[in-house]
């Protein structure tokens, strides 16, 4: 059977050269730990790390490797960032397109309330409502950047400005965006944004962060206390940047595969590799846009999207579709809500969800014609 991955919006595959062999290459010859021992093994690990902050600060357009912290994924970040910000009392502004990683810790905060924003059926934030939620007590604006449903592509510029004019933190989810993206930290007035290394960073699972300028450093809290091998006479947590955040021992393995990763994408350049998936996902819309019994979801061209495309099999159960792909047509996708209800009532989805196709610039135009005719077989069936 012919096997066809489409599931690059849940995780990348495959990983970018030199990913595995970098983590082999850890784990075989250097294996120790940073900021731990004084011997030239730990020192290398060490530089490796420091290193990859300096790759992720290119690749963001920041200026500050210390201000880069290591988590192991964009939700234990976006739980750092919002619950070591927001206090009791305070309002913050998001979208309907955000993903629970962001509605969940919101959610669990006593005292602090929030006001959504809606957007369109195509994923579209009117960006003039998002100063209309604007309340006397809001602390920050907290958004992804993409909709890892429909692809749809938020104006965060014009978010950051209006940010900028309210003195507003600006929190950014870039989980579908860092790696398909020109992202610049400054331009979108941005005082954090978290990352996720698994997706389009194209390195391994278990490895994510943030980036945070000072501004916003300085009103948070720590989140995670314990050892940082730094200030070791005393048992209060180090005030100081990146160890504030990064207690206990790091992924070192996921920095090494993204630090491989992000030296393949940034001589890749994340330019030519946008034009590789849009064009795929091009090939994709006008192949989908005439097959009747599905409803594509989100916009109908490449304008402002990223590689996703998301499809209601009207007459089938969306699941049985997604598992009938890979049983019998080997493409891989996910089907259900994306962890992201609101965004499915905002798109009109909820609570049967879609089935999502999402692109690599590894794929191919014969893979995606492949998959055309693979829906239109399906879509032709009932109760598959």
């Amino acid at each position: 059977m012919r096997y066809v991955y489409l599931d690059n919006g849940a995780t990348s595959f495959p990983k970018a050269p030199g990913v595995a062999e970098s983590i082999s290459d850890y784990i075989l010859n250097i294996g120790t730990n940073v900021n731990r021992g004084a011997y030239s093994s730990s020192f290398i690990a060490e530089n490796t790390v420091y290193e990859t902050r300096e790759l992720l600060c290119e690749l963001f357009h920041f200026n500050k490797p210390e201000n880069v912290i290591f988590t192991k994924n964009i939700t234990e970040s976006l739980n750092v960032l919002i619950k070591s910000l927001l206090k009791e009392n305070d309002h913050v502004v998001v979208s309907s397109m955000e993903h629970n990683a962001v509605m969940r810790p919101l959610n669990s905060l006593k005292g602090v309330e929030y006001t959504r924003v809606l957007c369109d059926e195509t994923g579209n934030l009117p960006v003039e409502d998002v100063e209309k939620a604007i309340k006397k007590n809001t602390k920050a604006v907290i958004m992804t950047h993409a909709s890892n449903v429909c692809g749809t592509v938020l104006d965060l510029e014009k978010v950051g400005q209006i940010c900028g004019k309210h003195n507003l933190f600006f929190i950014i989810d870039s989980a579908q965006t860092a790696g398909f993206l020109d992202i610049d930290m400054d331009g979108l007035n941005a005082d954090a944004i978290g990352f996720t290394g698994h997706k389009s960073l194209l390195g391994p699972q278990g490895i994510g962060g943030f980036i945070v300028k000072d501004r916003m450093n300085n009103e948070m809290t720590t989140f995670i206390e314990g050892g940082t091998g730094s200030l070791s006479d005393t048992e209060i947590q180090p005030g100081y940047m990146p160890d504030k955040f990064e207690s206990g021992t790091l992924n070192i393995p996921g920095v090494y595969g993204l630090n491989a990763s992000l030296k393949y994408l940034l001589k890749k350049g994340v330019k030519n590799i946008r034009e590789k998936e849009i064009s795929l996902l091009s090939r994709f819309l006008d192949g989908v846009l005439n097959i009747e019994n599905i409803k594509l979801v989100g916009k109908t061209t490449t304008l402002d999207r990223t590689g996703i495309l998301s499809i209601d099999f009207i007459n089938n159960d969306n699941g049985l579709v997604s598992h009938e792909l890979s049983k019998e047509y080997g493409i891989m996708t996910r089907s259900g809500m994306h962890c992201a209800p609101s965004a499915h009532k905002t798109l009109g989805t909820f609570p049967k969800g879609t089935v999502r196709f999402s692109v690599s610039h590894f794929n191919t135009l014969e893979e995606i014609d492949y998959a055309i005719d693979c829906i239109n077989k399906i879509a032709k069936i009932d109760n598959c």
